[in-house]
C-alpha cells in the first residue's frame, strides 16, 4: 500500500492499468487495494476519463484530508510550526512562535515547546489520529537514526524522539534544521527542476551546510554531516560557541555581521542604526536590525555584509570545486538581503573556482525563506509513512 500511496503522492491522479503497469504489479493486485484504500478515505473517485468508445477506465486521485504532519522548526528565541496535508500542502502555519526559554539545556524547554505544539494542534479543527507523525528540526549535531541531540535540547539520558512521542501523544522523530531547509527547497518544486547534486547554505546566527548527492540527502555516519561552519578557518582567537577558536562561522554568519556592525558603531561609523546604539546600547541591536538596515540601504551594514559574503564565497568556491554541484541555493536569516549577499559570493565563486568544476554549477537564492525548515520537517515526518519500512 506504502507504495501506492506514494505513487499518488508524486502523481496526483492515475488509472488502475497505468498504476499498475508503472509499479510492476497485476491489474487485480492493484484493483484490490486501491479499493481498500477508497473505503479507508485515502483515495477518492474522480470519475472517468473521457474517450472514443470502449470502456473507459476510472481516474482515482488521492484525498489530500486523509492524513496530517507536523513539521516543528526549532530556533534560538523562537519556533515555527506547520501542518501539511498528504500532498505536501500547508493547511496551518504559525512562524515566529516566541519562545520564553533561554536555557535549552534544561527539560522545561522540551515541556516548553510541547506545550507551543499541542497549543497549535489543538486550535486545528483536525482529529489528532489523522496526525501520523511529526517531526522538529533543531540545530547543531542531530543523529537522527538513534534520536539523541548533542547541541540543543537535553537528550543524554533518553532519546529526543521518545521524549516528545510520551509527551505529545504521537510519533515524532528529530533531524538537523539544515537538512530540514535542504529538503524543504529540494521538494518545493520552486527552485529545484530535477537537479540530482545540490549544496543548500544556511546562513543564519551560524553556517550550516545540507547535501544531495546523486539525488539522496547526505546525513554522514552519525548524521552530521554538513557542519561547514567549524572549519578551522581563522587565527582571529574568536571563540566559537562550538567551544573552539577560529572556526569559519566565527567571521562567516549573522553572529559575525552582529558583531561586526555594533563594533564598528562603538568605533564611531555612522549608521540608520547608530541613534539605537546611543540611547540603547549595543545589546540593543539584533540581526533583524541589520538586516532591515541593509534593505534601506544602509552603507554600513551593507559593506560589512558585503566582506563577510565575499568571504563565504571564497569557501564555497572550495566546496564547489569538491562536490561539483548543479545548483548551490543560499538560505537562512541573511538570505532575506538578497542581491546584496548573492553578488559578491558569485563574483568570489567565480575568481576561486576551477572554471572546469563550475560552470554548470548555478547559485541562487532560497525562495521558501523561513519556511523551508518547517515544511522539510513535515515532509521528513510524511517520509517515515511514506518510504521507512517498505
Amino acid at each position: 500500500m506504502k507504495n501506492i500511496i506514494s505513487y499518488y503522492v508524486n502523481n496526483s491522479t492515475s488509472t488502475i492499468p497505468d498504476l499498475a503497469k508503472d509499479l510492476g504489479l497485476s491489474v487485480p493486485t492493484v484493483t484490490k487495494v486501491v479499493n481498500e484504500m477508497c473505503d479507508g478515505g485515502l483515495l477518492t473517485d474522480h470519475g472517468k476519463i473521457e474517450g472514443h468508445g470502449g470502456r473507459r477506465p476510472v481516474l482515482y486521485g488521492f484525498n489530500p484530508q486523509s492524513g496530517y504532519f507536523l513539521g516543528v522548526d526549532i530556533k534560538r528565541t523562537y519556533i515555527n510550526l506547520g501542518m501539511i496535508n498528504f500532498m505536501g500542502e500547508f493547511v496551518a502555519l504559525d512562524m515566529g512562535h516566541p519562545l520564553t526559554m533561554s536555557d535549552f539545556s534544561s527539560y522545561q524547554a522540551i515541556d516548553e515547546i510541547c506545550e507551543i505544539i499541542k497549543e497549535f494542534i489543538g486550535d486545528l479543527s483536525i482529529p489528532k489520529d489523522k496526525i501520523y507523525y511529526g517531526c522538529i528540526a533543531l540545530s547543531g549535531r542531530v543523529n537522527p537514526d538513534t534520536g539523541f541531540s548533542f547541541s540543543t535540547l537535553p537528550s543524554s539520558e533518553r532519546p529526543l524522539n521518545d521524549l516528545f512521542t510520551e509527551k505529545l501523544g504521537m510519533p515524532v522523530c528529530i533531524d538537523n534544521d539544515t537538512r530540514a531547509m535542504t529538503y524543504g527547497d529540494c521538494l518545493s518544486g520552486k527552485i529545484v527542476k530535477g537537479e540530482k547534486n545540490i549544496l543548500f547554505i544556511n546562513l543564519s546566527l551560524g553556517l550550516g551546510m545540507g547535501m544531495v548527492m546523486n539525488g539522496e540527502i547526505i546525513k554522514g555516519r552519525s548524521g552530521y554531516s554538513g557542519e561547514v561552519g567549524h572549519f578551522p578557518a581563522f587565527d582571529n582567537e574568536i571563540m566559537c560557541h562550538c567551544g573552539k577558536k577560529g572556526c569559519l562561522e566565527t567571521e562567516v554568519s549573522g553572529s559575525a555581521l552582529k558583531r561586526r556592525v555594533v563594533q564598528s558603531l562603538l568605533d564611531g561609523k555612522k549608521s540608520l542604526l547608530s541613534d539605537k546604539l546611543n540611547q540603547s546600547g549595543p545589546d540593543s541591536i539584533t540581526l533583524t536590525d541589520i538586516i532591515s538596515a541593509i534593505e534601506e540601504e544602509d552603507m554600513l551594514c551593507i559593506e560589512v555584509l558585503e566582506n563577510i559574503a565575499g568571504e563565504l564565497g571564497k569557501w564555497l568556491a572550495g566546496l564547489i570545486n569538491i562536490f561539483n554541484p548543479e545548483l548551490v541555493i543560499i538560505g537562512g536569516t541573511l538570505a532575506e538581503t538578497g542581491d546584496y549577499l548573492i553578488r559578491p559570493i558569485k563574483q568570489a565563486v567565480q575568481k576561486y573556482t576551477l572554471k572546469l568544476v563550475s560552470q554548470d554549477s548555478k547559485i541562487v537564492i532560497s525562495k521558501l525563506g523561513e519556511k523551508a525548515g518547517v515544511l522539510g520537517a513535515a515532509l521528513t515526518a510524511r517520509n517515515k509513512i511514506l518510504f521507512e519500512n517498505n
